[in-house]
């Protein structure tokens, strides 16, 4: 692949990350939510990081504060063969114990209060991130290969305090996507070795998004939360080559490159919590969030000079909703421990399941600390453990070859984030 990259791209290496909330999207924007699985996300005000899930909490800060954070995912995704009609290939084969590499999830954000009424704020986060990778020669190869979409939101908020009870909020976002996919020949009745590139497809674009956000104080003790964030239209400009022989029937590139493109669009989010200070040292957090993925119902790549797709993929995903309940005790004044539960829908269709975005229904267990070294910093700790269902499900691919799979998703996720205010 041979195109300009910036220096964001560049940075982009550390932010790949298997799949962890629904399909690829990404819950981890700060670390101090992830002690409680995200429960009360567009109702706390904890740290600068509400620029992310709600910007009209920026209106409860009194004071500048500048939050940093960096999230350590260790993906457990594995496989295991149960069918291959290609008689040369035992089921055996296709077993593979981690086909999602480990990464580091950063996050920053910086909110300033303007006056009683406004405040601004800015944030550099991820909503949505994938990497899946399999051996060149794995058998199924033109399923497997490499698949990578990450993406980087900075954004820029407002909120206005309208009155005591009520403030609004708004976003706009900046997005840089990068996204690459690798398929390989794999097992075939051609002869043609297996770890041929078939599809090879690199490339970038940026789009544009809003969100907006309000939030509700009920009394000094409750206060509810809505955060909607839009859709955005990616288009990954890039280049596409294959090594397969140029002769009939392959038709292929013989290792040339033309220009191609991946369309996709990001899903709009909705998130909507409540957070309720239920005595003088415990505190009560839930959401409810539901993610539109109606709009990711295919991923396909097209190339110039061609009418058909050189590769493509159909999805079919439904709609998602993720459920979270939380709670923090401060234990004294220094340390405020932080427990939380979560469940996560796929919006995987059972009928296009896919090996090369694995996903499932999952559960969070999570717990987390926050440690007050000063009157302006504290630090924050969290970790949570994710638990998959067991998926069976059979794939075919463009040879008409049918391969079975029974996948497991399980990850680990440990959280630091700095927060100091001015």
């Amino acid at each position: 692949m041979k195109f300009t990259k910036t220096l964001i791209a560049a940075s982009l290496a550390v932010m790949s990350a298997d799949s962890l909330a629904a399909a690829f999207q990404l819950a981890e924007q700060n670390a101090s939510g992830l002690g409680r699985a995200y429960a009360g996300e567009a109702s706390v005000a904890d740290d600068a990081s509400v620029v992310s899930r709600n910007p009209a909490l920026m209106s409860v800060f009194k004071e500048k504060q500048l939050s940093v954070a960096g999230i350590a995912v260790i993906p457990d995704v594995s496989l295991r063969g149960t069918e291959a009609s290609n008689a040369s290939t035992d089921p055996n084969q296709l077993n593979d114990s981690s086909i999602a590499p480990s990464a580091i999830i950063p996050a920053g954000y910086f909110v300033m209060p303007i006056d009683d009424k406004f405040s601004i704020g800015f944030g550099a986060f991820s909503n949505f991130g994938l990497a899946t990778e399999f051996d060149a020669d794995y058998p199924a190869g033109q399923l497997a290969g490499e698949t990578e979409i990450v993406t980087v939101n900075m954004n820029v908020s407002g909120s206005y305090k309208i009155n005591e009870q009520f403030s609004v909020g708004l976003g706009l976002n900046y997005i840089y996507a990068d996204a690459k996919i690798i398929r390989n020949f794999g097992a075939n009745p051609f002869g043609v070795p297996a770890q041929t590139e078939a599809v090879h497809l690199e490339g970038d674009d940026t789009g544009f998004g809003w969100n907006v956000g309000a939030m509700y104080q009920l009394d000094e003790n409750s206060r509810f939360g809505f955060n909607y964030r839009s859709e955005t239209d990616i288009t990954f400009d890039g280049e596409y080559s294959n090594q397969l022989p140029a002769s009939a029937p392959f038709n292929g590139l013989a290792g040339a490159s033309i220009p191609g493109s991946v369309e996709i669009t990001l899903p709009a989010i909705a998130e909507f919590s409540g957070s309720h200070q239920l005595d003088d040292k415990t505190g009560l957090h839930y959401s409810v969030m539901w993610t539109g993925w109606e709009s990711f119902d295919k991923l396909e790549a097209q190339v110039e000079g061609r009418d058909t797709p050189v590769f493509s993929k159909e999805e079919n995903f439904s709609d998602a909703m993720r459920f979270s309940i939380g709670g923090d005790y401060q234990l004294n004044d220094a340390v405020l421990l932080r427990a939380g539960i979560a469940y996560d829908e796929s919006p995987a269709d059972k009928n296009h399941m896919s090996i090369s975005i694995p996903d499932t229904d999952r559960f969070w267990y999570s717990f987390g600390v926050n440690y007050t070294m000063s009157e302006q910093s504290n630090l924050d700790i969290g970790m949570s453990i994710l638990r998959g269902k067991t998926q069976k499900f059979t794939e075919p691919d463009n040879l008409g070859q049918q391969w079975g799979f029974e996948s497991n998703g399980h990850a680990y996720l440990f959280g630091a984030q700095y927060n100091y205010t001015f």
